[in-house]
């Protein structure tokens, strides 16, 4: 593994750096700490930071040694909230606030940013500008869109960005990079549906709407075997299912809620259509009524095909071709996918590891609970830091030393 002896040499600083924001998490939009601890640092180094865009985001300028004068420009991007859960983890730099933590690792995504961005600072051997993206309210807020909302790509245009997660379960000192869809869309309904209440023990004199959403909950899965083509991945998860108040009443109403996902938008379209279909038929034909409900919340995630080969190539250069891996497509959800939508890059995994890095702050290792992303239990592995960062700045400078393609500006698809 090659990688950069500067940022090596600050790794217990970025490591102490981490631990910090991991014990103080905040929530999407809420990230004020975090926001001021990035900007210190940022201006600590002599790199300008912008305030304020989507909220509480963070955007550092790294020119190189022209000054940037070449107009060439590349965009880096790091999350930075945390998630509206308790932290069952008892080390030193567990969460100190109830109810709040870094169940993600966008802790340790901020550390590896800051990182490359103090190397960069530090070490100008390059032409052009990196644009570093410390972006707030990913976990369900849509940050990167509010971000774009706010002159993102106007007021720093880049020909290119870059987004990198860590992966629980890929093996520490891995990197995985794939061209096409990489994460999911994420999409949410809520169905109600209204029949009429009565006694338990004489159904006949009611319209029961708890079997009627059994059927619906059926059904649904026969438009992911049925309707949709077998070769184009969805997910339909009915999560929620409410209704009554006593064993011996049947209730009026019951509410089903749950997430959709899929890879393409053609298939979303199917599946919503279909599903609002369905729906409204099995309540139609049971004698109750139905109102359907459904919300478009992160588009999927895509890579660039040039991007994603291009990341391949500086990851290989770093941990070698058998550890720059083929990233499998997540059903799970990243609104890195507006900033594809609106400009080429790619967004990549770095491994994470089984959780054998907790073992000496937990002293039972594994028997302390997974290490899997929003479980309690989670904690971003430390020694991904300069891996992390190695690959941020290599990929930074080969970028601005090389020719994209042309195409145009904007419109990452």
């Amino acid at each position: 593994m090659k990688l950069i002896e500067p940022i090596l040499a600050q790794t217990a600083a970025l490591t102490q750096l981490r631990r910090d924001i991991h014990a103080h998490p905040e929530l999407c939009f809420k990230e004020e700490r975090t926001a001021d601890l990035v900007a210190a640092k940022l201006t600590e180094w002599g790199i300008p930071a912008h305030r304020g865009m989507g909220t509480t985001g963070v955007v550092g300028i790294v020119h190189g040694r022209d000054g940037g004068q070449s107009g060439r420009a590349i965009g880096l991007r790091a999350d930075m909230d945390a998630l509206p859960m308790t932290e069952f983890n008892t080390f030193a730099h567990a969460s100190t606030y109830p109810g709040k933590m870094h169940a993600c690792g966008h802790d340790g995504h901020t550390a590896m940013l800051l990182a490359a961005a103090q190397h960069l600072a530090r070490h100008h051997d390059y032409d052009g500008t990196v644009y570093l993206i410390f972006q707030p309210a990913e976990e369900g807020g849509g940050g990167a869109r509010e971000m774009i909302r706010d002159g993102l790509f106007e007021r720093f245009a880049m020909e290119a960005v870059f987004g990198m997660h860590n992966w629980p379960g890929m093996p520490a000192g891995t990197l995985a990079v794939s061209s096409g869809p990489v994460m999911a869309s994420s999409n949410e309904f809520r169905i109600t549906i209204t029949g009429k209440g009565g006694h338990a023990a004489l159904p006949h004199l009611g319209v029961d709407p708890v079997p009627i959403a059994c059927q619906m909950v059926q059904a649904f899965q026969t438009i992911i075997s049925r309707n949709r083509k077998p070769i184009d991945a969805g997910v339909i998860s009915v999560t929620m299912i409410h209704a009554g108040e006593a064993t011996n009443v049947i209730p009026d109403a019951c509410e089903l809620q749950g997430t959709v996902r899929t890879f393409t938008f053609e298939t979303l379209d199917l599946i919503e259509a279909r599903m609002r279909e369905t729906a409204q038929g099995i309540a139609a034909a049971m004698g109750a009524n139905c109102s359907f409900e459904f919300e478009r919340n992160y588009p999927p995630t895509i890579n660039t095909p040039y991007e994603a080969g291009f990341c391949r190539q500086v990851m290989a250069g770093i941990v070698g071709e058998d550890s720059a891996l083929a990233q499998e497509p997540t059903m799970g959800a990243e609104d890195f996918a507006y900033m594809l939508q609106a400009r080429p890059g790619a967004y990549c995994f770095i491994g994470n590891g089984e959780g054998a890095h907790r073992g000496r702050y937990e002293g039972g290792g594994h028997d302390a609970g997974p290490c899997t992303l929003h479980n309690p239990h989670y904690d971003f592995n430390d020694e991904l830091i300069p891996l992390g960062a190695t690959y941020w700045v290599n990929l930074a400078h080969a970028w601005l030393a090389h020719q994209p393609p042309a195409r145009p500006a904007a419109g990452g698809q």
